[in-house]
């Protein structure tokens, strides 16, 4: 039995009655073709059920019409999130996005980054290990594509980011528990080489400096043990604290285990608040205080920069990095629950 093939660009121009100039210009997008010509190589075009060669069309210099984002890890709510927002976008723009995962590790990252650049895709979205790698920054200064940082800039690039505000999200969090009589808020976080945690230890640090208070910074968390270990610690030292402000959100729900197996009343007498929503902090009891970050419009936001930065490179004959550099700044949400004394659920 012969193989069936795929029907071919000539096969549609030869049914439309119309050359292969004409169908190539139909496909990407029919300027220069005539509302009858149009109609008629779509309707062609759909009884074959033919589809462009994409491999074809990338070795003449055409897109390949696939999008890169690099993230620590899928299993992060947060990242997952951004995610799936840019993934709306790219498809929109008909593109696909390819999803990477590097888990911090910035050797990681180097390698995912080249081969996304080997598989030619047409722009990048990442979330970098180290802000201030110069390896990194050597690298995406030597790219052509267009590049967006999520999450988390790249200092010394002319890379445009989209990030929260995390100092100013922090800053009010750490005021709004000073505002309920806390007077010794004791800070917890893991990762703090990263650009958002340093930002919101610098707002925790501004709070507390503020009100004449002493910071109490602990950076160690990076499971329930660890977590586990140092609010012992801080209960069993001088200065027990009458409030936990938790950098992340897996490090408030580690905090808010601990409370719980210890038996601590919250928010009395410790005082819980968080960086970042959780699904459950709603639902738990009580339930938990948070800064919120505009998860969604982030990864939007950063994939529709990407995709202006398409339609720059493609106008008056600039390349895709001569465009502006943008850096956008988004605003956090403190949300008031129980768990910082706050008796209803306000924003």
């Amino acid at each position: 039995m012969k193989k069936s093939t795929l029907p071919t660009l000539s096969e549609v121009a030869r049914q439309a009655g119309v050359g292969n100039t004409t169908v190539s210009r139909v496909i990407n997008g029919g300027d220069r073709v005539s509302p009858k010509t149009l109609a008629r190589v779509r309707r062609v075009i759909e009884a074959l059920g033919y589809r462009p060669n994409q491999a074809a069309r990338v070795l003449k210099g055409d897109r390949t019409k696939t999008i890169g984002l690099i993230i620590p890890s899928m299993a992060d709510p947060f990242f997952s999130s951004c995610a799936e927002a840019a993934q709306a976008v790219a498809r929109a723009n008909d593109s696909l996005l390819i999803v990477t995962a590097t888990q911090n590790d910035p050797h990681t990252e180097i390698e995912n980054l080249n081969i996304l650049i080997s598989h030619r895709v047409d722009g990048l979205l990442i979330a970098p290990a180290n802000s201030r790698s110069q390896a990194l920054c050597n690298l995406v200064n030597r790219l052509s594509i267009p590049i967006v940082a999520i999450d988390r800039p790249i200092f010394n690039s002319s890379v445009s980011s989209v990030v929260t505000d995390n100092f100013r999200g922090a800053r009010a969090a750490a005021q709004h528990l000073i505002e309920h009589g806390c007077q010794r808020i004791a800070c917890l976080t893991g990762e703090s080489t990263l650009f958002t945690i340093q930002e919101r230890i610098r707002g925790y640090r501004a709070a507390v400096s503020a009100a004449g208070l002493s910071s109490a910074l602990y950076t160690s968390i990076k499971d329930y043990r660890s977590a586990e270990y140092a609010i012992e610690s801080l209960l069993d030292g001088p200065d027990c604290p009458d409030a936990l402000f938790t950098l992340k959100n897996s490090t408030t729900i580690y905090a808010f285990e601990v409370l719980q197996k210890l038996n601590i009343g919250v928010p009395k007498p410790i005082a819980l608040l968080g960086f970042d929503d959780f699904e459950l902090a709603t639902t738990l009891r009580p339930s938990v205080s948070v800064v919120q970050q505009p998860v969604e419009d982030i990864g939007r936001a950063a994939a529709e920069l990407l995709f202006e930065k398409f339609l720059g490179s493609s106008n008056g004959g600039a390349t895709a990095r001569a465009t502006r550099t943008r850096r956008i700044l988004l605003d956090t949400h403190l949300i008031r629950r129980s768990s910082c004394g706050c008796s209803t659920h306000t924003v």
